[in-house]
């Protein structure tokens, strides 16, 4: 049995970009904060795990001060959860406005490892209702309720941490050996590595220049039949990709060995 696992933002569709660095701007401004993130200063934010601990690096004393927050760690601690309610309800409305399309791809291999018979699951460090909308949106109601879904806080340590990973192998019943995860960052990659499960990564705008060494192969999408052909950008597996990703590329993946 192979299981297939994906990271949810950058893989299932494009939403750093065109959904969370939105979602927060608004946020911001709705809240009356002092900060608007640049298309470039969200792609270094990105190296942080996790919205709300995105949202806690703005905390710095000079920042407190000219927003007026709360002093004390539990005052500063409602107010960042209150700023991450409320980037929650404006990112899925996003979503099921049909703002964020999926990435190629997603849809059909998550069609043929269904049929196949692979478990499915998603293992982000987004909140759980952004992650549940994205998949909801990207595979159709129906299907969504096939994926085990962890995200969010479910874990002590993000990614780069392995913590998510293992976990969704708990609650699989699998090793390993019989899963296969798809990614597009490093952190991402990090933490399948750590974990033990072979990785598959699909770059987008912010994560292309990363380092994916280790990756099983490296693709800028997992494309479609009658689209424009992948990119293979590296291949250090047993799998060997065609015009698009196929089940049985990804199958190889978690048969062979990566070095």
């Amino acid at each position: 049995m192979t299981a297939l696992i994906f990271d949810c933002d950058g893989v299932l569709a494009d939403t750093e970009r065109y959904g969370h660095l939105p979602a927060f701007n608004q946020t911001f401004a709705e809240f009356g904060l002092p900060v608007r993130w640049s298309e470039e200063e969200y792609g270094r934010k990105l190296a942080i795990g996790g919205g709300k601990e995105r949202m806690r690096s703005l905390l710095t004393p000079d920042f407190v001060a000219a927003a007026g927050l709360p002093t004390d760690p539990e005052g500063q601690a409602e107010a960042v959860a209150a700023w991450h309610r409320r980037k929650t309800e404006i990112y899925k409305a996003m979503v099921q406005a049909g703002k964020l399309p999926a990435r190629p791809g997603i849809a059909r291999i998550v069609e043929e490892a269904h049929d196949a018979g692979w478990p499915l699951a998603v293992a982000s460090t987004s909140a759980e209702p952004s992650v549940r909308a994205v998949v909801e949106h990207d595979v159709g109601e129906e299907r969504a309720h096939d994926f085990t879904v962890l995200a969010g806080d479910v874990v002590p340590h993000k990614k780069p941490a392995p913590d998510i990973y293992q976990l969704t192998l708990e609650r699989l019943g699998l090793t390993p050996r019989q899963a296969v995860v798809v990614e597009d960052s490093q952190n991402g990659l990090e933490a399948a590595k750590a974990a033990g499960i072979p990785c598959v990564v699909t770059v987008n705008g912010y994560t292309a220049d990363e380092d994916f060494t280790g990756a099983a192969f490296v693709v800028d999408s997992l494309g479609d039949p009658g689209s424009a052909p992948i990119t293979v950008l590296a291949n250090d597996s047993p799998a060997r990709p065609g015009p698009y990703v196929t089940l049985a590329d990804l199958a190889a993946v978690s048969e062979g060995d990566t070095r």
